[in-house]
């Protein structure tokens, strides 16, 4: 399922806690999709801390707790990470990480606590949610089988790669539009692992954010850029993305477009690309700004000028995604999509 419907999913069953019909959520996945991150996203909207176990680290104490004595009988201490009401507050999410990974012992002091929210005496809060993730056996992590009594506790997902939701996310967490652009230029490199390789450096969506930290941090420094970028996401990709990057040098004039100015389209698809780009992001930042009805404007104008028509429609729908409904009151909307209708319908 794509990251976009994952979120969906993730979201009904934090909010169904409260009418009582959450059912904990697994997300199956290979390294670097994000899985980690769709579970905070939830935590960040709602305000409500997310509880991170990494079960692979843990003891079957670290669970259920330690035993001590009172008044001749034996109790058991609740280990304080766990989910308290009133430490913690009455809603949140506790995510059980890396739980393929964790031994069965651990594994087995955790079917009380996803399916019954209880271990011992200690009870989840009501409001809060179980998510938990975990690579799959063929990933090349060190994983343990799933037994059938843990996953029958489960609703089960499986989160896969999606150019335009990374995308999206992309623009609203500020990724260098070098990177995304490369990206639209050449989608198959969003994730390229091989698990019969087993590569150390490898495109994924994390890794693609780890290149723009590079492109940051070494942008300025040619002779450093190319390793770094390697580094991050493998050799040959490394490569590609120095030289889109190396390439740009090309790219025209941004800030003659937004000034309606009639500048010529290069005819290299990936300088095109690298347009586009840095055109969504030039919408990005001038949302609620006094001019950006006029920055709108102009970019739909421009894209109803590039050769490929497809191009424009990519652009104007990246641009759609990041900014919302106000590209729908602009002028210059209506006759873009009246020039481009036949591909919006049955591209």
């Amino acid at each position: 399922m794509r990251p976009a419907h994952i979120s969906q999913v993730l979201e009904r069953e934090f909010t169904s806690t409260r009418e009582g019909h959450h059912t904990p959520v697994m997300l199956w996945g290979p390294p670097g999709v994000g899985k980690s991150q769709l579970v905070g996203q939830v935590g960040q909207r709602h305000g409500v801390p997310v509880i991170d176990i990494r079960l692979s680290q843990m003891e079957p104490s670290d669970l259920r707790g330690i035993p001590f004595r009172a008044e001749g009988s034996v109790e058991w201490a609740v280990p304080a990470m766990l989910p308290d009401a009133r430490r913690h507050g009455p809603e949140g999410i506790l995510f059980l990480d890396e739980i393929t990974s964790a031994p069965p012992s651990v594994s087995a002091a955790a079917y009380q606590l996803i399916l019954d929210r209880r271990l011992g005496e200690y009870r989840v809060p009501e409001g809060w949610a179980i998510f938990a993730a975990g690579n799959r056996q063929g990933d090349r992590g060190v994983t343990y089988a799933m037994p059938a009594p843990l996953a029958n506790r489960f609703a089960h997902f499986e989160v896969e790669t999606h150019l335009d939701d990374w995308v999206a996310w992309a623009y609203e967490a500020g990724v260098d539009e070098r990177v995304i652009a490369f990206l639209r230029f050449r989608p198959e490199l969003l994730f390229d692992f091989d698990p019969a390789h087993n590569p150390m450096a490898f495109p994924t969506p994390r890794s693609w954010e780890f290149a723009h930290r590079a492109l940051q941090k070494f942008g300025d420094s040619p002779d450093l850029l190319l390793s770094s970028l390697q580094a991050c996401v493998g050799p040959a990709a490394g490569i590609e993305l120095d030289a889109f990057v190396r390439h740009l040098d090309k790219l025209p004039d941004i800030d003659a477009i937004l000034q309606g100015e009639p500048v010529p389209i290069p005819r290299e698809v990936d300088l095109q690309y690298a347009i586009a780009a840095a055109l969504v992001g030039r919408a990005i930042r001038a949302r609620g700004s006094a001019d950006a009805k006029a920055v709108y404007g102009a970019i739909l104008n421009f894209a109803g000028r590039f050769p490929e028509r497809e191009m424009g429609v990519m652009l104007v729908s990246d641009m759609h995604r990041a900014i919302g409904q106000p590209i729908f009151n602009v002028p210059e909307f209506s006759p873009w999509a009246k020039a481009v209708a036949d591909v919006m319908l049955y591209a």
